[in-house]
């Protein structure tokens, strides 16, 4: 048989023009694993959608501290190395920052010191300022020297390509040139003038600073923001709180006490003709007894004008109805043409600090009157918290009820926002009435003690002394730049007699205040600022980014004025002066007027936020020139006693 016949073919696959095959390119890869997603099941599908969801999330929500913890390993060996040296004096422990003398040096003179051969700074530290105009007194023959003086230097400044302005998120600033370094911080073999006349002359030389800061501040007031609450001086408009013009109430005694008679005439006939307080507008009981009421009665004693004291009774009578609650403990808001009083839209509390702080003012009312009604219902608050339960070793709560007159918020105890004037109040209404009320001294010691026994600790590693904060025994070292007014406060009592262990308390206190200055890179502090408790690790102070903004505050320069009048330690002053330099360069706005800044973090853009608040005249600048005053009879503290908002009122005699 044969065998079967064999059969040979080719097959062949023909294909369309343009249809597309397997080729292992990207595109292909792409479409496969499309087909494997789409095989999987909705379950599958849905479940690996939400771990991904899930994982950004996370990276999203750690991003900041993983970024925060990078930079602080890159910066520990610099820190490390900084901290490992003996401070003996607590000067800046961050290396970043250029001393006050250098930056001074790099923005006054275009060529570094012939004696010191070192590297000029960076001129592009910062903002710079406009310079100080510090009141002429010389001859004209003196005026003209000076001013060719300054022409030469500024032409020696436009060879080294300087600017004569810098734009500043929309702010024109000049370049710095007039402030001169504090005696201290000044090159050996350029002696300051000043110095060598005396330090009379020097401090004289420094308040002359301070009133022409005044009258700069003033100026843009004046022509931006006249009989309104607050300068905006960037924008050249002004904001409105109370429309009460706060700015100019709060700057009367100011302008009394550091000789500006002529503005202050000016300002008096304001308040003659245009201080109304008949308008339909809700006013923070607090904050205008200290600034409105205060303001007024001081410049009443300090002048003898019966305008002012017509005024304080006229707002200090509007202002009663805060106390018609169920429990005499005042409301926060009252409407002062309606006379009709309530709480926060969102609670029925009211803060400790607003209901104890405003008895210096209606106490001084009623004793300048003799109408007894107003020191009968702050004192009736006064004695009502005496006798309170929640205290814990004489520290206070935050808040307090005006329907039963209870503490609520239990358990949280801080010398911060909320509670700070509670404790200056109690040293200062024992003070003004004559040292006569033992309860408020009972509680004033008392409290500065559990402060002593829980809120303070050392920071590292610098060791300094600080207050912090309890919140149901759990201790934060958290401190706001408000608790600079301790340091002041317990060298008031001392001086008063309290306690000479007050006094040492307060200096370890000052040298810390005035390092959440010294340790920033603005050299100007933060609103609130965290201690370093671990030793060796970075620096003592620590800001977190939203804490970072400061408001042209007075507290730690009103507690330099105490140390200082206390002790006549001239290193107070000192101090005083590099912060009112830094407030120069990177506040000041040429146009007139200061502003508040959101990041003293960031010398380069410290970010304005195009606000002068009221007592940045009524506090600030007064402290400066009292600080830097040689006349300790300037507002005697054995007569005057100041409320929390720098207004001297006057301590009752037995008479």
């Amino acid at each position: 048989m044969y065998p079967p016949t064999r059969k040979d073919f080719i097959s062949l696959t023909l294909t369309e023009q343009g249809s597309r095959s397997y080729n292992n390119s990207k595109n292909w890869r792409r479409k496969s694993c499309w087909r494997k997603w789409k095989q999987l099941s909705r379950l599958q599908r849905s479940l690996i959608l939400f771990l991904l969801a899930f994982l950004l999330v996370c990276a999203l929500a750690t991003y900041p501290n993983l970024a925060e913890h990078w930079r602080a390993l890159t910066e520990r060996s610099v820190q490390e190395e900084w901290s490992a040296v003996d401070i003996p004096e607590l000067k800046p422990v961050n290396p970043a920052v250029i001393p006050e003398q250098e930056r001074k040096i790099g923005l006054v003179f275009p060529e570094p010191p012939p004696q010191k051969p070192k590297k000029a700074p960076s001129n592009k530290r910062g903002p710079p300022v406009l310079q100080h105009r510090l009141m002429k007194r010389e001859n004209a023959s003196e005026t003209q020297v000076k001013e060719r003086e300054r022409e030469g230097q500024a032409a020696n400044g436009e060879e080294e390509g300087e600017k004569s302005l810098v734009s500043w998120r929309g702010a024109m600033i000049e370049p710095e040139r007039g402030t001169e370094p504090q005696p201290s911080a000044k090159e050996e073999g350029a002696p300051d003038p000043a110095a060598q006349e005396g330090p009379a002359a020097a401090a004289h030389e420094r308040q002359k600073a301070v009133v022409e800061a005044f009258q700069h501040a003033w100026k843009g007031y004046k022509e931006f923001a006249w009989g309104q609450d607050e300068l905006k001086p960037i924008s050249k408009s002004y904001g409105t709180w109370f429309g009460l013009g706060l700015t100019l109430v709060d700057a009367l005694d100011t302008m009394w006490i550091i000789g500006l008679k002529e503005e202050f005439e000016e300002a008096k006939k304001w308040v003659a003709t245009d201080l109304q307080f008949t308008k339909n507008v809700d006013v923070n009981l607090f904050e205008s007894t200290i600034r409105i009421l205060g303001g007024l009665l001081s410049t009443y004693h300090l002048t003898g004008e019966d305008i002012f004291l017509e005024k304080a009774k006229d707002i200090g009578t509007r202002l009663m109805p805060a106390f018609n609650t169920p429990s005499k403990i005042p409301y926060s808001d009252v409407n002062l043409g309606r006379g009709t009083a309530h709480p926060p839209r969102w609670t029925s509390d009211s803060t400790v600090a607003e209901v104890t702080s405003i008895q210096l003012e209606f106490r001084d009312l009623s004793q300048t009157t003799g109408d007894s009604q107003y020191q009968k219902v702050v004192d009736g608050v006064m004695k009502h918290v005496h006798g309170l339960a929640g205290k814990h070793d004489g520290l206070v709560p935050m808040f307090i009820n005006t329907n039963n007159g209870q503490f609520s918020h239990l358990g949280v105890f801080t010398l911060g926002a909320r509670a700070d004037s509670y404790y200056e109040y109690l040293l200062k209404q024992w003070i003004q009435g004559g040292k006569k009320e033992t309860e408020l001294l009972e509680d004033y010691v008392q409290a500065i003690e559990g402060v002593k026994k829980h809120l303070l600790r050392k920071s590292q590693p610098s060791q300094l002394t600080f207050v912090g904060e309890l919140a149901h025994n759990n201790f934060s070292p958290k401190m706001d730049h408000l608790v600079c007014f301790l340091p002041g406060t317990l060298a008031l009592g001392a001086h008063h007699g309290v306690s000479s262990e007050h006094m040492e308390l307060a200096k370890e206190l000052m040298e810390t205040c005035y390092q959440m200055y010294a340790q920033i890179e603005t050299g100007l502090s933060p609103e609130i600022v965290h201690f370093n408790l671990i030793p060796r690790h970075g620096r003592d102070v620590e800001v977190k980014p939203a804490d970072r903004h400061n408001l042209l505050r007075p507290e730690t320069v009103e507690s330099l004025f105490y140390l200082y009048r206390f002790t006549r330690d001239k290193k107070y002053q000192d101090w005083g002066w590099e912060i009112f330099q830094n407030f120069n360069k990177y506040t000041r706005v040429s146009t007139g007027g200061y502003t508040s800044i959101s990041n003293v973090r960031n010398p380069d853009n410290p970010d304005p936020r195009d606000k002068m608040e009221s007592f940045f005249l009524g506090e600030t600048l007064k402290y400066f020139y009292l600080l830097f005053s040689e006349d300790f009879d300037l507002i005697n503290l054995d007569k005057f006693v100041f409320n929390t908002e720098a207004h001297p009122l006057p301590i009752w005699t037995s008479s």
